[in-house]
């Protein structure tokens, strides 16, 4: 999950005053936000619910998108129903609380590796960075929340690092084995370590092709 800050709204007696505002109504905290739904099982799903929701924040502008394809997420059938405004009539109050607090969508096809990006224009309550989360209730699927770490190769460095380690242990084997003297052995070492998550990340990466492959 990502936050920007994009907005404030603050009163100066010298300076003058800005005003971020929605609907003509102040909004103290502006937020851009982010958060990423990633398939990392070996199964593909279908007709998957995705509730987003928050209770520090208002959720206004949405953007999803089902990374890699032209396609976005609509609302589900029984949220759209209750969010449903009869031609010239406004909003309820219960519809307006609902529309800002939580969001439900229906992903029509999830494929193994395939990720779905949400994205909330939303106005958080405090001076704290808001906090936007995802509910999954579907057979097969367990949601887990990881925090986003830096990646090489699209790998992250946390796992890349230990798969170049491990691949460091078994290039000392075949060093100690096979080199001509000590000194071409530590140099040949002290490189492998200096770049070891490059080849762990690659090595990562076709294990995942060969597990994705063998699932079938």
């Amino acid at each position: 999950m990502q936050h920007s800050r994009i907005g404030v709204s603050a009163d100066d007696a010298i300076f003058g005053s800005v005003r971020v505002t929605w609907n003509d109504n102040p909004v103290a905290h502006l937020y851009t936000s982010t958060v990423e739904l990633i398939n990392q099982s070996m199964k593909d799903y279908e007709s998957v619910i995705v509730r987003v929701f928050t209770n520090d924040t208002i959720l206004l502008i949405e953007r999803t998108e089902i990374v890699g394809t032209t396609h976005f997420l609509s609302w589900s059938d029984d949220y759209a129903a209750k969010l449903t405004v009869p031609e010239g009539q406004r909003p309820t109050m219960d519809q307006q609380s609902l529309y800002g607090r939580q969001r439900d969508y229906i992903i029509p096809t999830m494929n193994r590796g395939q990720v779905v990006r949400f994205q909330f224009l939303n106005a958080a309550h405090t001076e704290a960075q808001p906090s936007i989360w995802l509910d999954v209730l579907h057979k097969g699927v367990k949601l887990k929340f990881r925090v986003p770490r830096n990646e090489i190769l699209g790998v992250s460095q946390p796992t890349a690092a230990i798969s170049g380690t491990v691949l460091g242990f078994i290039f000392i084997g075949f060093v100690i084995v096979y080199a001509e003297n000590i000194w071409s052995a530590a140099l040949a070492a002290f490189l492998f370590g200096l770049f070891a998550p490059i080849p762990g990340a690659y090595f990562v990466k076709v294990w995942r092709r060969i597990r994705d492959w063998s699932a079938g």
